[in-house]
């Protein structure tokens, strides 16, 4: 299974509300690319500041195997979305930060 991580700094003026919005849309893909096997999104509670540089937001899916990650990585949707977010971040590309592990 991979653990496909994505850590987000959005800008100061996004909601809350257009936060969940665009974590709705990723949740969708769970429907569309087979072996999906789960998706979650959570806020960084963590207290070192300093060393979470402004990413307070992440999201993760949970991906059968490599293939589903990478049919996940070119669909047509997904990249959309991810052009969404990209755009509500601080920095843009800067604002983001992906780790795949293996489970």
């Amino acid at each position: 299974m991979i653990r496909h991580l994505v850590h987000l700094r959005f800008r100061p003026d996004v909601s809350e509300a257009e936060k969940q919005a665009l974590y709705d849309r990723l949740a969708g893909l769970s429907g569309r690319i087979d072996g999906i096997l789960d998706f979650q999104h959570r806020a960084n509670v963590s207290v070192e500041t300093p060393l979470v540089r402004g990413f307070l937001d992440m999201f993760w899916f949970d991906f059968r195997d490599v293939s589903v990650r990478d049919a996940y990585l070119v669909d047509e949707v997904h990249q959309a979305i991810g052009a969404d977010i990209v755009a509500a971040l601080q920095g843009g590309a800067e604002g983001v930060f992906v780790c795949d592990v293996e489970i």
